[in-house]
């Protein structure tokens, strides 16, 4: 595992390595990776060592590496702030490569690319289970805080979470920062700067998670980076393509939330919904494409043959083909007062964060699909009970039949059949639940609700633009209505390719589109397979003059 995480190069290929950089001699003790670095330089080792250093215990080293060892985790590959601190020994000597230059050293030749990368995810691992990284302090039963730790706990952003409901000691802890409760959240790095209820964008920036993007044409621009928005960006970028992915929160959409996914093909034991989307969005960087969040689309327009973006926080976009790949959103339960305990009992996801949120407690699942299933067997791990609420009098009607089982042969889950939440209580964070069973009202002190229900598009930024379906999720190909064929000049040339939209160059995938199949393995097929379209679309005669 060890040679696995801090490899040693052959001569080979550090020689291989030398022609991408500059060879540099430390006589002295130097810091070449400072914590907070968001564009930082990869190093291999000739002689000497680099120390790695957590920047809340600098006397103590996690890891050395000595000759032909090298630094860095996956995040010098998408210009993330940098955790750790890296400082050399005495009489060391280095290669020192730029990130454009080692992305290029990483395309050129496999063999480097399998050590760097493989090593690079085990570190990323290895890294934020003992390293502290960020403090973020607030209320676990607070909307804002749980806000930030959503987002931070999805995009793999390093945090140490101190609940201010629990820490003794907390106002003399404030105090030292010259903070007050009101202040709360707070996130604290280990330069002891602060920030005080930071909003998303904010945070999004200064972790480097949010890029400051060029004023240039992409060939493709990705918007929604779920499985199928990840499997346009690798196979765009990997075929050359200027690519960029952009999402409003982080990658791998809803099945990003899903706690374990067993039936993807290639995976016997299963994978997270979140390891798989990690892998993707390192995978995608690796060919050259630029992935950035948080940016919501406001809209969208055509321009001499390009499209226009507007986005929150950035300049307009420019790109020569648009994937939308936004996917859907589980429907808000019609109940009065639910937004209120939206971040504070009710949540749409299901983590390994909120599994130590919930831990002893009862909680209950709404929802009868296979996120509600994997969502109950998983945070039954954890739980003291768990209530699986389903309109439907029979489990198996949505869900896969494997996780029916696990459900009904688990001891601590208990599944309500043709149930509704009618009701959710509480001060300020939630309580109780009212279930209705068939006639029967029952009242059960669930303090933590999760809810998987029903499929709504997100295509607010498409609103009206484009051909949809009566539900809103988008028209592609042959099933585009002939009055919006017929509004397209184009189309009188040309059938629309399988996944363009009823606006040529702008194409769906995922389950985003109507009549999409709303599995993982179908929205990575769609996602790779509409590449064969953009590059159809690209080769017409309106883009062999165009500047970019």
């Amino acid at each position: 595992m060890i040679d696995s995480i801090y490899p040693e190069l052959t001569e080979i290929q550090v020689e291989k390595l030398k022609t991408y950089g500059e060879v540099e001699f430390y006589k002295e003790p130097t810091v070449v990776l400072d914590f907070g670095d968001q564009h930082y330089d990869f190093f291999v080792v000739l002689t000497g060592g680099i120390r790695i250093i957590d920047p809340d215990k600098r006397e103590d080293s996690i890891a050395i590496h000595r000759r032909h060892q090298f630094s860095g985790s996956s995040s010098i590959l998408s210009h993330r702030t940098v955790g750790v601190c890296g400082e050399t020994l005495e009489n060391t000597q280095l290669i020192r490569i730029s990130p454009e230059k080692l992305k290029s050293a990483i395309a050129k030749f496999s063999d480097i690319s399998d050590v760097l990368l493989n090593a690079f995810l085990q570190r990323e691992d290895a890294l934020k289970n003992n390293v502290q990284g960020i403090k973020l302090i607030g209320s676990e039963h607070s909307n804002e805080t749980y806000a930030i730790r959503d987002f931070m706990d999805k995009n793999d952003i390093w945090y140490n979470f101190i609940d201010s409901d629990k820490e003794e000691g907390l106002v003399q802890m404030l105090a030292t920062f010259n903070l007050k409760e009101t202040d709360l959240p707070v996130l604290i790095n280990s330069q002891n700067d602060i920030s005080i209820r930071p909003s998303i964008d904010e945070i999004g920036e200064c972790t480097g998670v949010r890029l400051q993007l060029d004023d240039e044409v992409y060939d493709v621009l990705v918007v929604g980076a779920g499985p199928a928005g990840l499997a346009a960006s690798v196979y765009a970028a990997s075929e050359g393509l200027k690519v960029l992915t952009i999402d409003s929160n982080s990658p791998g959409g809803q099945a990003g939330k899903s706690s374990k996914i067993e039936n993807y093909l290639g995976f016997p034991t299963g994978i997270s919904g979140r390891e798989l989307a990690n892998n993707g969005y390192i995978q995608a960087q690796k060919f050259g494409c630029t992935i950035s969040v948080p940016h919501r689309v406001e809209g969208i327009e055509r321009k001499d043959n390009y499209y226009q973006i507007s986005s929150s926080n950035t300049s307009i976009l420019k790109a020569k083909t648009v994937i939308a790949a936004t996917g859907a959103a589980y429907r808000r339960l019609p109940l009065e007062g639910i937004q209120k305990f939206e971040g504070s009992g009710i949540y749409y996801s299901a983590t390994s964060m909120h599994a130590n949120m919930c831990r002893n407690s009862e909680i209950g699942i709404v929802g009868g699909g296979n996120s509600a299933g994997q969502a109950a067997l998983f945070l039954a791990n954890y739980a003291h009970k768990v209530y699986v609420i389903i309109r439907n009098e029979d489990i198996g009607a949505k869900m896969s039949d494997y996780l029916v089982q696990r459900i009904i042969a688990c001891e601590n889950i208990e599944v309500l059949t043709g149930s509704n939440v009618i009701t959710v209580e509480g001060s300020t964070y939630l309580e109780k639940v009212e279930i209705k069973k068939n006639e029967t009202l029952v009242e059960n002190d669930i303090g933590y609700l999760f809810t998987f229900v029903g499929a709504k598009p997100c295509t607010e930024w498409l609103d009206t633009i484009i051909d949809t379906d009566a539900k809103g999720f988008v028209h592609t190909g042959l099933a585009i209505c002939d009055n919006a064929l017929n509004s397209e000049p184009e189309f009188s040339q040309r059938k629309p390719y399988t996944f363009e939209t009823s606006l040529p160059g702008l194409f769906a995938v995922g389950d985003v589109r109507s009549g999409s199949v709303k599995r993982v393995a179908s929205a990575v097929g769609e996602g790779s397979i509409v590449v064969s379209d953009i590059h159809k679309f690209l080769a017409q005669d309106k883009f062999a003059t165009s500047a970019n």
